[in-house]
């Protein structure tokens, strides 16, 4: 039972390692998430290594956008229109590049979908 215990940290800990550097990828590459990859980051951490958690929900850059999301499961007005702005930025880029019309239909509900989704989330004081 021990080593199925370690396993499974372990586990957690190779998931949550190579999800924040697919988040820190998505902050130069404009296509890939960069909050998504780091929440998940924060779930496989508090599951695998309590020190890796706290630098991370501490950490300057992303620590009060995961420690909003963890308490009230939501973000501030001023991530959302971060957010919004860089989703209809990135999301008009692609649809700009990408030939085919159904994949530019495509693109463009994937965009509302997801600003959908950020309009939905509760908004956190600042």
């Amino acid at each position: 039972m021990q080593d199925k215990q370690y396993l499974k940290r372990i586990l957690y800990l190779a998931a949550g390692i190579l999800s924040l550097v697919a988040g820190i990828i998505g902050i130069v590459l404009p296509l890939v998430p960069t909050t998504p990859f780091t929440l998940l980051s924060a779930w496989c951490f508090a599951r695998s290594s309590k020190s890796f958690h706290t630098w991370l929900i501490t950490h300057p850059r992303f620590g009060k956008i995961i420690s909003d999301w963890e308490t009230h499961r939501g973000m501030t007005a001023a991530n959302k229109k971060r957010a919004y702005f860089l989703i209809v930025l990135t999301f008009s880029i692609s649809i700009a590049v990408v030939g085919p019309i159904w994949l530019k239909v495509m693109l463009a509900v994937m965009c509302c979908g997801l600003l959908w989704n950020i309009h939905r989330m509760n908004t956190t004081q600042e």
